[in-house]
């Protein structure tokens, strides 16, 4: 298997020796560098190329290295059902870089796109429609970078006994939560609630 991706790395080097930094195969995956400004180009490659054939994009997010100058590894994640293989695609890009938008090579990218910038506050050139998709109206910064503070947002929600709409201040619960991390087929420690009743 990580013969055939390696070849596969190759041939994709080969056809494009200057929109392609790099390849490597890991864990029985082929992940493509490409270059952000070239990601169109890589990716109708990858889609019309009849030893690729990737037709389907699967999804599109980022990583935020927020030590480095281009902060955001944006992802993309491909499909290939006639050849039963998929890719990774990534493209590396900073905070004002914009990254040329696949909305006119995958159709299903559009949405993926938004999240991204969403999230992560990574630009797409000639996209459609970029606005916000998960977070509310007028929300400040992006949640998923990890310079994003924790506490001092506000949420809106709807109060059915109040029957109106109230902004409340964001309150992060998880860090008072107790976890026992052990698998649920290994058992606890302690009785859980109906226990009692099994012996």
């Amino acid at each position: 298997m990580d013969e055939a991706l390696d070849r596969l790395g190759t041939t994709i080097k080969t056809a494009l020796p200057a929109s392609v930094i790099g390849y490597e195969v890991a864990n029985g995956e082929l992940a493509v560098n490409a270059k952000a400004a070239d990601i169109v180009k890589v990716a109708t490659f990858l889609r019309d190329d009849p030893a690729c054939q990737f037709i389907c994009i699967i999804d599109i997010t980022a990583v935020d290295w927020p030590s480095r100058a281009q902060r955001f590894d944006v992802v993309y994640h491909l499909l290939s059902p006639r050849l039963n293989q998929r890719i990774r695609v990534k493209a590396v890009t900073d905070e004002v870089t914009p990254v040329p938008s696949l909305v006119e090579v995958f159709r299903g990218a559009d949405w993926y796109e938004r999240e991204t910038f969403d999230l992560y506050g990574v630009l797409f050139s000639g996209h459609p429609d970029l606005r916000r998709i998960l977070t509310d109206y007028g929300f400040e910064g992006h949640p998923l970078r990890k310079d994003f503070p924790l506490t001092g947002f506000v949420e809106v929600r709807y109060d059915d006994e109040l029957k109106r709409v109230v902004y409340e201040k964001v309150r992060l619960a998880q860090e008072f939560r107790n976890f026992d991390f052990l698998s649920p087929w290994e058992g606890t420690d302690y009785v859980l609630p109906g226990d009692e009743k099994a012996k």
